[in-house]
């Protein structure tokens, strides 16, 4: 692929743009589209683009095997965490309001660590099965 090198500074110019994007979808989940879902895919897109235009190796190199694998963990814990947690605060599993002494700001704070749960591993599941894909889960 060094051969292409317009693609690769398109890409270079485009990747920043795509991850910003991710973390706009991400942090504006809770007042409109969008959540940890969109986001998480938006953010793979934007790696799995890297790794088409760098190489595998190069996209290995920057994210290993067993980073994605400690993001998928990390964000289905940060998940049921959050469940749990609401559980010991006296309240029901994923119910937010017992997490701040407002409602409405534990509401927030909930919402926003559960998006950022599924965003994580959504992105990390996506990248792991592209890597699935290309031969280069190690």
């Amino acid at each position: 692929m060094n051969s292409h090198s317009i693609l690769r500074v398109v890409a270079k110019f485009m990747i920043p743009f795509i991850f910003l994007y991710a973390l706009y979808v991400q942090f504006h989940g809770d007042f409109g589209p969008g959540g940890g879902f969109q986001a998480g895919v938006i953010f793979a897109v934007g790696f799995i683009l890297y790794a088409l235009i760098y190489g595998i190796d190069e996209a290995r190199r920057v994210l290993p095997a067993t980073l994605t694998r400690i993001l998928l963990s990390l964000g289905v814990l940060l998940y049921a965490g959050v469940g749990f947690f609401g559980i010991f605060l006296g309240g029901n599993f994923l119910n937010y309001s017992v997490l701040s002494s407002h409602p409405v700001s534990g509401q927030h704070l909930g919402i926003f660590l559960i998006e950022f749960g599924v965003g994580t591993t959504v992105a990390a599941t996506m990248i792991t099965i592209f890597f699935i894909f290309a031969g280069q889960d190690r």
